[in-house]
């Protein structure tokens, strides 16, 4: 008891337990102060004024920045605070659209959440500032800097864990804004097309660009043949916006419900991710007996070789020529039916924004006709079933087609930091026991650390592994590389966590996060097959459809120019 620290909240004993600031306090203690650019990710910046509170002397104090010591007594809902919150949000609301109805964050932004909260009928202050431009330049993201609040969640993200740099701010006092240097569009910044911005962006001020608009029209066309596959992390991001529990694989009811939207087939990308094990495995081999361009870096990530082509070019001979697990799939879809009287259409549907811009990129594209023809993300799907009346949580769950049925493990685990590394440990380890695959998940492989290492004995060999997720991690390994720093093998997610945590996912927290990654690892659980090169399909395909073809269907070159 005597080692204990407490502070007085509206009265009540709290103790303090080594929190950083008097909101992480606050909130312990079961009181949800309202903040707009608070993050515990992100570093403080302070800048809403919506989380003050009054101390004992009658002066006001941002909870958020403000560090927490034993006898402090602290209020958090006076009528002084009430109405200090009340003129904050409407200022904010004065120079802000107010085209909810047709905003993409509508019922999820904050802003329009604590106006209805703090009962805001009307608005006093007139708009004096000019609208501006809609940014569409990006593949990935829309900007409306209309509905921008300046919290610099998105600057801060962007620094911060992603060290992109893209947007920042810009001018001072009044005509402050958020954007890319010297007003360029975004797509003329350093932006990878994480959506990783736009996942901590409380407004519509940061979107993802949405492309279900052009894929309803397919679904309606009956001379087309639409193709759906989804990604491993978007089967675990899904059941909580349904009211359904966090932690469940919705893989079956999401087959089910894709086919009610229309889709002809249905297919699980964990097949893909298959195919990439198998390739990727023989290529790391192949570099490691020729002791040539290693460390092997993976090539999953489309916002990680942006950030590698715009950064470090000369790494990208060490990235590997393997097609993401998307594209591959797409590229042996649009084989299987390239006879087919029906044109074939393959829709991807992706936790992640930057897929939208890989499946644009010319290297995937043959006379003019792309290998993917359309990314939606998991927010997108979530919109589709919304909008056709779909009742989720009362599908029964399907399975998918029967022409690409079988996929494994190793493939599922693809979705979260460490998955792309096990998977291919799986498929090089000689040991095939049931300890053997215990071993590899628990040699520092799987966590959501943004950096972890592990080293491998592989025949005579060490193997020395990096995993990394979050591109500021990424760039810390690089610098490691470039300090004389020896690895074999680098797998890089771009996204904190890996594609559980996707831009085009709802938005989580860390502890989402987790149960996202957990859920993933329950699913390999239940898959019989474990090894990507133990999935009997694989060998139908290279037997078939592959026959000769799979450097044209599974590989690519980038067409990037190297600095001298």
């Amino acid at each position: 008891m005597e080692n204990k620290e407490y502070m007085l909240i509206d009265g009540n004993p709290v103790e303090i337990n080594g929190e950083k600031n008097l909101l992480e306090v606050i909130r312990k203690a079961g009181i949800e102060l309202p903040t707009f650019c608070y993050h515990s990710e992100l570093s403080v910046y302070g800048a809403c004024r919506m989380c003050m509170v009054e101390n004992s002397h009658g002066g006001m104090e941002a909870a958020c920045s403000t560090v927490p010591k034993a006898g402090m007594e602290i209020y958090t809902n006076t009528e002084r605070l009430h109405k200090h919150r009340k003129m904050i949000l409407e200022l904010l609301l004065a120079n802000h659209c107010r085209d909810c109805t047709t905003c993409q964050k509508n019922g999820k932004c904050r802003l329009q959440e604590l106006a209805s909260l703090f009962g805001l009928e009307s608005i006093r202050f007139k708009n004096l500032k000019p609208e501006p431009e809609l940014d569409t330049s990006s593949l990935s993201i829309i900007r409306d800097a209309h509905k921008c609040i300046l919290c610099g969640d998105c600057v801060r993200m962007c620094n911060e864990i992603q060290n992109v740099g893209a947007i920042d701010f810009v001018n001072r006092g009044s005509k402050m804004v958020i954007g890319p240097a010297f007003n360029e569009p975004i797509a003329n910044s350093p932006c990878v097309g994480c959506g990783q911005c736009a996942a901590v962006c409380p407004t519509g001020a940061i979107v993802i660009r949405k492309d279900t608009g052009r894929v309803w029209p397919e679904l309606n066309d009956k001379n087309t043949k639409v193709v759906a596959q989804v990604a491993p992390a978007v089967r675990v991001a899904m059941a909580k916006e349904f009211g359904l529990p966090e932690n469940e694989n919705s893989m079956g009811r999401i087959t089910a419900a894709l086919r009610r939207l229309g889709f002809d087939e249905v297919y699980d990308t964990a097949t893909g991710a298959d195919l990439t094990v198998l390739e990727e495995s023989n290529e790391f081999l192949q570099r490691i007996e020729a002791g040539e361009n290693l460390p092997l870096i993976t090539s999953c990530c489309p916002a990680w070789i942006q950030y590698c082509e715009k950064n470090h070019p000369e790494l990208m001979k060490n990235v590997s020529t393997c097609k993401s697990p998307m594209q591959m799939f797409s590229s042996v879809i649009k084989a299987k039916y390239a006879t087919s009287s029906r044109r074939v259409v393959c829709v991807a549907v992706m936790p992640c924004t930057a897929k939208k811009f890989e499946c644009a990129r010319e290297e995937f594209m043959h006379d003019g006709v792309p290998e993917t023809d359309y990314v939606i993300t998991t927010q997108e799907l979530i919109q589709m079933i919304h909008k056709a009346g779909i009742v989720f949580d009362e599908l029964e769950p399907e399975a998918v087609d029967s022409v690409f049925s079988t996929c494994t493990g190793a493939g599922v685990i693809f979705g979260v930091t460490g998955g792309v590394t096990e998977a291919v440990l799986r498929r090089l380890s000689t040991d095939k026991s049931k300890k053997a695959l215990m071993s590899i998940a628990f040699n520092d492989v799987r966590g959501m650390k943004g950096v972890k290492e592990t080293t491998i004995p592989y025949g005579d060999k060490e193997v020395r592994i990096a995993i990394v997720s979050g591109l500021k991690n990424a760039e810390k390994v690089i610098q490691a590389l470039k300090n004389g720093e020896h690895f074999d093998f680098i797998e890089v997610m771009a996204c904190p966590g890996g594609c559980v945590a996707g831009g085009g996912q709802p938005f989580g927290t860390n502890a989402t996060k987790e149960v996202r990654g957990k859920a993933l690892y329950s699913a390999d659980k239940m898959l019989s097959i474990k090894r990507s090169e133990e999935n009997p399909l694989m060998l139908s395909l290279y037997d078939g459809v592959l026959k000769g073809r799979v450097h044209e269907l599974l590989h690519v070159h980038y067409n990037h120019k190297e600095e001298e």
